[in-house]
């Protein structure tokens, strides 16, 4: 925006605010996608309790969480955040904890990411804006104390709190 007031010619500040419009349209085309509701009402990042915190990058001991825990009910209904593409089963670890161990991986608005923790309705399709994905499942049975939550984790790894 500083390079605006150096142009002199009405024209060339014209031409300057139609280039620093384009910018910023391009750059909310990429990062303004938000998702819609996962649990119903707001999407609520889960603080910190006995069990850690929900942020991305907190400290899970020796390594770092790589995704954002959205607050949800033990048996409430999962949401599409947006139109997506239902691209199979996820599941958060390689073996054990199998009251918990389900997901499902998602695209939509150019975006790839997983949920956890979860049972899917199905694993293939489509699935429009806030229609059914599946179920949240009881966290608590695994880790007492924990506040009950949707794992979000984009598929490259990056932090998706700017989608929240």
């Amino acid at each position: 925006m500083q390079d605006y007031y150096r142009y002199s010619t009405v024209g060339e500040k014209m031409k300057c605010a139609v280039i620093i419009t384009l910018l910023a349209f391009a750059e909310l085309s990429v990062y303004g996608q938000k998702f819609g509701p996962l649990c119903g009402g707001v999407n609520r990042i889960r603080g910190c309790d006995s069990q850690g915190c929900g942020n991305f990058g907190a400290k899970r001991g020796c390594r770092t969480h790589k995704g954002v825990d959205i607050i949800c009910d033990i048996g409430k209904t999962v949401t599409a955040p947006f139109d997506v593409e239902l691209k199979g089963q996820a599941l958060p670890y390689s073996s054990g904890k199998q009251a918990i161990n389900n997901g499902i991986r998602l695209e939509g608005q150019g975006l790839c990411f997983k949920l956890f923790y979860i049972k899917p309705d199905k694993f293939r399709g489509t699935v429009k804006k806030g229609q059914k994905i599946g179920t949240m499942l009881d966290i608590k049975s695994v880790y007492p104390g924990i506040t009950p939550h949707v794992h979000v984790q984009m598929c490259d790894q990056s932090d998706p709190t700017k989608y929240i």
